[in-house]
């Protein structure tokens, strides 16, 4: 017997990607086929669920983003009531004078527990449930949709300047950038679509009115007219069907416009609805203790209902008086348990175990930074620090040793201190729990705040509030938290001291994972032709001046072929320079092919080379003022390629390259000295400055 076998487009349809166009098609079925009172029955009960699980599901979202298809829930929900109402309205105006169950048990139920089977009261009830619906949860939830998205326009360049920056200080991958650059544009996205959603729901009121009256209307014709009723029993059965059926629909709105208006309304943070209430408005014993006393007060004024009000105010007060107990107990806690944990002080002999070794990465917090190191607490600061040796080893070429933290409780209490094998390097002070506005030098005007500036870079910049961080955004700061600006502060100096980081240990480590790939190459160097300590000189002269060792494969086989005919460092770091020459021009000019650089007047590089000549590769020969000279034109012309937005790089022959290079580099770090050895062929060079020209 044959088996039966699909098409293979079926074969690939996900059954969940079916769900939608068969509701779509059930909604237009209800609309244009007569349903039985059975069916309706089925669809009402549904429609109720959906609406209770699509508000259970808005109080338990931490954040909006997390139900992003609620303005299609919205939508199609809204269409299936409609449906309904159509599908109903055919069965009450054909079946309706056969009794209040013509349309199904579920109206009937409506019609008669609900409202008592008193049209009057049914009108009055769904009048009531109609306006609370349509002016006050729809309007509202419609304004703060309008609202955020405004906002949530206004902020996206802040927003994407702030991921930007944290990219380019390591802190964050590429994926996890693309991520929230995603996350960003979809909440814009998000609230646009749930301000056009709501208008919807404001129809969906407007139609349930007007439905409502037209059956009521309807039916009172149909019966009297096609069947004979007197006007009494037709208004009695027609308006208890059109009522039913009315609340039937509305009530379901009323609860899926409760879930936008909680989705919309709600601050991002990591609780949901129920934990914000419970943590924020029931915290504090003093608020407590004084409703108790001001509901008890209200108890006993004469003619109140003094059991409920003073039964109320007991139960509240409770709850206060226990909070301050617990508040009370938990210190002495917490000093029962550090009491035990203390040993006994003995006087003991000292040890070698006394002399701790000196970290070779240290940082050193005050203690209101305390929760961003800790893990207990949550510490955001060590991922980020975790991220930046990561970003430091891909991009630099080897792994910094890891950073040491600890608490200092000798610093400010916002205050850290970075330290570079047990010596100070950096240090600046960060508010937990506020926000540095950075000023980029684009901003539309100044913010309100403490005046400081960026610890890595120098720039302007103000602490400002949490709750004007979007606003800062808006107005073209780059906005980050106090754990950004540490975790910056750090990749930058890690990146500026990377030739100190590179120890003796951390080049083993990194030939012996070079030779997994490459380990007669690395055998044929080390120790063979070169000895550990002089690669390690090598690759410490390169990460001086800001040269990249990712490429190791050049760098071994540059050395394997110099070694033989050199053994000093200096001489084989020139070599490698020039091997790796289009490494280190991509790296000062990517995605070009001119450059723009500074060059020696002629007689200025005559004179230097006698300097060298003279008094060797250290600079002991250049004379005083020629040593001003050189310093001085050779920083006004690097101010000159700054202010034309221009990397500041000087190109001068191979032999004056090391000499320049460590004689400017005090004065000028951000200067680029390159040989013109180290230039590729293809690239074209473009002069703008003349040094020397003048003298």
């Amino acid at each position: 017997m044959n088996s039966l076998k699909l098409p293979a487009w079926m074969l690939g349809v996900n059954s969940k990607a079916l769900a939608a166009p068969i509701l779509i098609i059930l909604m237009l079925a209800m609309m244009v086929l007569p349903l039985p009172a059975f069916v309706l029955d089925v669809f009402f009960s549904f429609n109720i669920a959906i609406a209770i699980i699509v508000l259970l599901t808005s109080l338990y979202t931490v954040k909006p983003l997390d139900f992003m298809v609620f303005p299609t829930v919205l939508l199609v929900s809204t269409m299936l009531r409609l449906s309904l109402n159509v599908a109903s309205t055919r069965v009450v105006l054909t079946e309706g004078h056969t009794g209040p169950d013509a349309a199904g048990k579920v109206i009937e139920a409506f019609g008669h527990f609900l409202i008592g089977g008193n049209y009057t009261v049914g009108i009055v009830v769904f009048i009531i449930l109609t306006i609370i619906n349509f002016t006050v949860v729809t309007k509202g939830a419609g304004r703060i949709a309008e609202v955020g998205a405004r906002f949530a326009l206004d902020a996206m360049p802040g927003k994407q300047m702030a991921i930007d920056a944290d990219l380019n200080a390591g802190l964050i991958a590429e994926q996890e950038a693309r991520r929230r650059r995603t996350e960003v544009a979809q909440e814009a996205e998000f609230y646009g679509a749930m301000d056009g959603a709501s208008k919807y729901v404001r129809g969906d009121a407007v139609a349930g009115i007007m439905v409502t009256v037209i059956n009521i209307v309807g039916g009172l014709i149909v019966g009297m007219v096609q069947h004979d009723l007197d006007f009494a029993a037709a208004l009695k059965n027609y308006t208890l069907l059109a009522i039913g059926d009315g609340l039937v629909a509305q009530i379901p709105s009323l609860i899926i416009s409760t879930a936008a208006g909680v989705v919309v309304s709600r601050v991002a943070s990591e609780q949901d609805i129920s934990g914000q209430l419970i943590g924020q408005l029931f915290a504090k014993p003093q608020v407590l203790i004084i409703a108790a006393a001001i509901v008890g007060g209200m108890g006993v004024i004469p003619g109140m209902p003094h059991i409920a009000f003073i039964l109320l105010a007991a139960i509240i007060g409770g709850g206060g008086y226990a909070l301050i107990k617990r508040a009370q107990v938990a210190p002495a806690i917490e000093e029962k348990v550090e009491a035990q944990n203390v040993p006994a002080a003995e006087m003991e002999e000292a040890t070698w175990q006394d002399i701790l070794p000196v970290d070779t990465l240290g940082l050193e917090v005050g203690y209101r930074l305390i929760p961003l190191v800790d893990k207990a607490q949550g510490g955001e600061l060590l991922r980020r620090i975790k991220g930046i040796r990561k970003k430091f080893a891909q991009e630099v070429g080897f792994l910094s040793p890891p950073v040491h933290i600890r608490d200092n409780l000798e610093l400010k209490p916002s205050a850290y201190r970075i330290a570079l094998k047990g010596v100070e390097v950096g240090a600046g002070e960060a508010l937990n729990g506020q926000f540095l506005a950075i000023n980029p030098g684009m901003v539309t005007g100044p913010l309100p705040g403490q005046e400081t500036t960026d610890p890595a870079f120098g720039l302007p910049a103000v602490w400002i509030e949490a709750s004007m961080r979007e606003q800062a955004q808006s107005m073209g700061y780059t906005v980050v938290d106090a754990g950004t600006v540490i975790a910056t502060h750090l990749n930058h100096l890690i990146t500026t001291h990377a030739s100190e980081l590179l120890g003796r240990q951390e080049v083993q480590q990194l030939l012996d994972h070079l030779a997994k790939e490459m380990p007669k190459m690395v055998e044929d160097l080390v120790p063979k032709l070169l000895p550990l300590s002089v690669l390690q000189k090598v690759l410490q002269n390169l990460l001086v001046e800001g040269v990249h060792i990712r490429d190791m494969r050049t760098i071994i086989e540059t050395l394997s072929e110099q070694a033989m005919h050199t053994q000093d460092a200096a001489e084989l770091t020139a070599q490698v320079r020039v091997a790796l020459g289009r490494a280190i021009v991509q790296q000062i000019f990517p995605g070009t092919n001119e450059l723009t650089v500074m060059t020696l007047d002629n007689r200025l590089e005559r004179l230097l080379m006698q300097a060298l000549h003279t008094g060797g590769n250290d600079g002991g020969g250049l004379e005083p003022g020629l040593a001003d000279t050189l310093a001085s034109q050779t920083e006004v012309a690097a101010q000159h390629q700054e202010q034309m937005g221009l990397t500041p790089v000087l190109l001068v022959p191979a032999p004056l390259r090391a000499l320049l290079s460590r004689f400017l580099r005090r004065t000028l770090p951000q200067l680029k000295v390159l040989s013109h050895a180290e230039l590729p062929e293809t690239k074209t060079i473009r002069v703008t400055s003349l040094v020397g020209g003048q003298s």
